[in-house]
């Protein structure tokens, strides 16, 4: 498994062979395949799904996905779909970077649960999660029947070879990892760090542009999947699997990352997050977050996430008359946010790359004392041009239950409320 091209494009038809001649023609499921492989459908949506809306691929492997041994159950006890029961503090959270770990640990004994709601039995609302690694997955590989996977590199590059193709991505790009494809994640760089949403609801999709028109935000040209690779090795391997909010394990004799060629719509992607074309005011006030959304998954209701995926990348700020960094807010959406790399521009200090912070439906926040005082007293007649950043969010619909491990975190900022006690009173009746 060498090939690094990809293809171009968001929610293309793509076809890819690394043999040629594998894919067949006029047919998907011939009475014999080429060079001995066999047929095999991955389908992400139902089969009557409307044709804008279906994903699927056609796979032509060496093995069929079928064989493995029994799976039994892997004790993983950071990473899982436990958002409890019982209340919900409104509190404003924040947290600074996940520790590394100081014994071996890959990709997957690398995830901690830090929030979610909903989960895979209902397909809606989203997993949140971290993790942090020290070597590559060996002789292992995972799938997630539970919902897609959206990876946010902050420290340290992936090597992900899946059952499509291999992705390589830094801080400042990410990848999707759809529902069920089989992969081994790699570390380049020997250390790792960084952010994973799990989305359990419909497959993320560019929202729409509106009255923005034909352009803007993220471009469906810049979105890459990757060409067929395939590995033919035998051997004693591990097969993970994430499955109702568990985790499981097979023995399995072969490598699955063994498709030599495939055509469809449902394949991973990774896109730059530095390619986002950036809108804002150019007159007066503050837009809405939502202008920066990179990637949303609708729900039953038009106009209202189950996720977005919104991006706080470099950008000037040149609204008159207007106070520039997020204003004060309470949302009936809730966010979860971190940061790749940088300073966020609506905080002076506390959050820092790898960090996260959790703000609930209706929990007050904005700015603190330092970053409101200074916006407040900026030469408007000057751009703020904001560089050397980005940041990011996830907002959903429902409210962000922070696991026991995430509230019980010895990196949890417990003074994090601190951060707004200088807010001064400037009031005057006269």
């Amino acid at each position: 498994m060498t090939a690094l091209n990809y293809q171009t494009g968001f929610g293309n038809e793509f076809a890819s062979e690394a043999i040629a001649g594998t894919l067949p023609v006029g047919r998907n499921s011939p009475q014999r395949v080429a060079h001995g492989l066999y047929a095999e459908q991955l389908s992400g949506t139902a089969f009557t799904a409307p044709r804008g809306e279906n994903r699927r691929s056609w796979l032509y492997r060496i093995r069929p996905a079928a064989m493995h041994s029994t799976f039994t159950a892997y004790a993983q006890p950071a990473f899982h779909n436990d958002f409890g029961s019982g209340p919900v503090s409104p509190d404003q959270m924040r947290w600074s970077p996940l520790p590394l770990p100081n014994a071996p640990t890959d990709f997957v004994d690398g995830l901690f649960t830090m929030a979610g709601n909903g989960g895979s039995e209902g397909q809606h609302g989203i997993g949140v999660h971290m993790y942090v690694a020290n070597q590559s997955m060996q002789g292992r590989y995972f799938y997630n029947a539970d919902g897609e996977l959206l990876l946010v590199p902050q420290m340290g590059r992936l090597r992900i070879a899946t059952e499509m193709g291999v992705l390589e991505v830094e801080p400042q790009q990410i990848a999707v990892i759809p529902r069920g494809v089989r992969f081994r994640v790699e570390l380049p760089d020997g250390a790792a760090r960084g952010y994973v949403c799990e989305n359990f609801g419909a497959a993320m999709r560019l929202p729409d542009l509106g009255p923005i028109g034909a352009n803007g935000l993220a471009n469906p040209r810049d979105f890459e999947t990757p060409v067929a690779a395939y590995e033919d090795i035998e051997g004693e391997f591990e097969l993970i699997a994430k499955f109702q909010g568990h985790l499981w394990h097979a023995d399995i004799g072969h490598s699955p990352l063994d498709v030599v060629g495939w055509h469809g719509n449902y394949a991973p992607y990774r896109y730059d997050l530095r390619r986002f074309n950036t809108i804002g005011s150019i007159s007066f006030d503050h837009p809405d977050p939502s202008i920066f959304t990179v990637l949303t998954s609708p729900s039953d209701t038009p106009g209202t996430a189950n996720l977005d995926f919104v991006i706080f990348p470099p950008r000037w700020l040149v609204a008159q008359d207007t106070f520039r960094p997020p204003w004060f807010h309470r949302n009936i959406a809730s966010e979860f946010m971190g940061l790749v790399h940088g300073a966020y521009d609506a905080k002076a200090e506390g959050f820092a790359p790898g960090g996260a912070s959790l703000h609930n439906c209706m929990t007050g926040h904005g700015p603190d004392a330092a970053t409101f005082e200074k916006a407040s007293a900026a030469d408007l007649s000057q751009a703020d041009v904001i560089s050397d950043t980005m940041a990011f969010m996830f907002e959903t619909r429902a409210v962000i239950r922070p696991t026991a491990q995430a509230v019980e975190a010895g990196h949890r900022q417990r003074d994090y409320q601190a951060c707004w006690s200088g807010l001064r009173k400037h009031f005057s009746a006269s």
